[in-house]
């Protein structure tokens, strides 16, 4: 059984920033693609960033700028770093993992998923 846990969520002005970390103790996220979603109340899951396995990554068009993801195999850990935090950036992140190629977890969805950090920017 595959367990992410993200943390780092809080609640922030706008113009903040944030880290949020996800961590799997027993996954290797080195053979991975991995991605950072989020959902809004009354809002569908949307895509922020993700990233393959080689390291290719890609990000939303209303993150570009202000966001990176990164990860840290050697921890087991990704990241999302965020700044110039907006009030619509407000939502539940969560993490996601598949062993999949990324395309592939793309289009049928992600096997692997966290249980969300809440973000709150005002």
């Amino acid at each position: 059984h595959v367990q992410l846990v993200e943390s780092g969520g809080g609640s922030v002005q706008a113009g903040g920033s944030l880290r949020l970390s996800c961590s799997s103790g027993g996954y290797n996220f080195a053979s991975a693609c991995m991605g950072w979603f989020r959902q809004a109340p009354g809002k569908e899951r949307e895509g922020v960033a993700v990233i393959d396995a080689a390291g290719k990554i890609q990000y939303a068009d209303f993150v570009k700028g202000r966001f990176t993801i990164s990860h840290d195999n050697a921890k087991n850990t990704l990241y999302l770093q965020m700044n110039g935090l907006k009030p619509e950036d407000t939502a539940m992140y969560y993490c996601a993992a598949d062993a999949s190629p990324l395309w592939r977890a793309l289009n049928r969805g992600f096997t692997h998923w966290g249980q969300g950090t809440q973000v709150t920017v005002s």
